[in-house]
């Protein structure tokens, strides 16, 4: 991605910006099939049909929306992991990373939960293959302290996921800005990571 150099272009960019953070908003807490361009562009302040200038439409802003988290955790955890040489220090940083993304970010993760179907096929095999990379990213991690099979590592951490991911939907955001949520969090993920079997 390039970056904006001219108060127009950088204007633009944030414009973009604050549209997929409403639209991720909105529908987390209706649906996609319950929110309209209208809605989004009136958030922002903007007529619905001046979201078209931004983004194709409403498929096309969930695309955006789910293809940018997906890259985000990529890019962050392929970072997280590369910080530190320590195969135990590596993998406390991926799980607070992602403690920190799920908690900070729930509303994308319910999004991502719920609306995935409403997806282009194009953005959905994109969502797809950058999860199975930053699945990739966790198992390399994982291999030098669990003995375990390619295909049992990949469902400890895909059930770790699954731990953490599941705290937008049961939680109150009040609850999610706790430092002691974060913590019990981090401790459950990586007990459950290692898990004896």
């Amino acid at each position: 991605m390039t970056t904006p150099t001219t108060a127009r272009d950088r204007a633009k960019a944030e414009r973009s910006d604050a549209i997929l953070h409403e639209a991720a908003r909105l529908f987390a807490a209706r649906g996609y099939n319950g929110v309209s361009l209208e809605d989004i562009g009136a958030a922002v302040g903007v007529s619905g049909p001046a979201v078209y200038r931004h983004f194709a439409g409403k498929q096309a802003l969930l695309g955006a929306v789910l293809v940018k988290v997906s890259n985000d955790l990529v890019a962050g955890g392929a970072r997280v992991a590369g910080a530190s040489a320590q195969p135990e220090e590596r993998m406390r940083a991926l799980i607070r990373f992602h403690v920190d993304f799920a908690l900070g970010n729930a509303e994308v993760i319910q999004v991502q939960d719920r609306d995935v179907a409403h997806l282009s096929d194009e953005d959905r095999a994109e969502v797809r293959r950058l999860q199975r990379t930053y699945i990739e990213v966790w198992i390399a991690a994982l291999t030098p302290l669990v003995t375990a099979s390619a295909e049992e590592l990949r469902l400890r951490v895909q059930a770790c996921f699954g731990l953490i991911n599941s705290t937008p939907h049961s939680t109150r955001a009040t609850t999610r800005q706790q430092t002691a949520t974060a913590t019990v969090l981090a401790a459950m993920a990586d007990a459950a990571l290692r898990a004896a079997i």
